[in-house]
């Protein structure tokens, strides 16, 4: 047998995986590979929770802006329906303050116009009354003048009565 180079290169590789299977070296990066694997697998299983949590968070808070969105939309309308109703209750308001305030205008027109026509009244009466005076008071003597005097004078006075009442 020769002992040469080659044979002693033999020697020292099957003496280099004896000595690793001695020292269990393969069993050690069988373990750390297997450990590596497994702490792999568990973050990605956590980041697949994660995930899905994130997407629950996502789905969660688009419900609540659909939400937010309808309930925006809501309140608008009732809005514009609130104002829309004030402004026809002002509208009926100011229609009827206006129409109270035509209503107190003619009452007054009405008791002006009612005021001078007395006034008239009176007023020609007295002359009428002065006119018939002078010119009873020209034409009679005394005492008819007098009598007719105190006479036209009480039915004056009814007429008046019967005007102003």
């Amino acid at each position: 047998m020769i002992i040469d180079a080659t044979f002693w290169v033999a020697i020292s590789f099957f003496l280099f995986f004896g000595l690793l299977v001695y020292f269990k070296i393969p069993q050690k990066i069988n373990e750390t590979l297997s450990g590596l694997i497994t702490n792999i697998k568990n973050e990605i299983e956590e980041s697949e929770k994660l995930r899905n949590e994130a997407r629950t968070l996502l789905e969660n808070a688009q419900i609540k802006l659909d939400s937010a969105k309808k309930e925006k939309d809501k309140i608008i309308n009732q809005s514009k329906k609130e104002s829309e109703r004030l402004v026809i209750e002002i509208n009926e308001k100011f229609h009827k303050s206006a129409e109270i305030k035509k209503k107190v205008a003619e009452t007054k027109i009405y008791q002006m116009k009612e005021a001078a026509i007395k006034e008239i009244k009176d007023t020609s009466v007295k002359i009428a009354i002065d006119s018939v005076k002078k010119i009873i008071s020209t034409s009679i003597d005394k005492n008819k003048l007098d009598a007719i005097f105190e006479r036209d004078l009480e039915e004056a006075k009814n007429e008046l009565k019967k005007i102003n009442s």
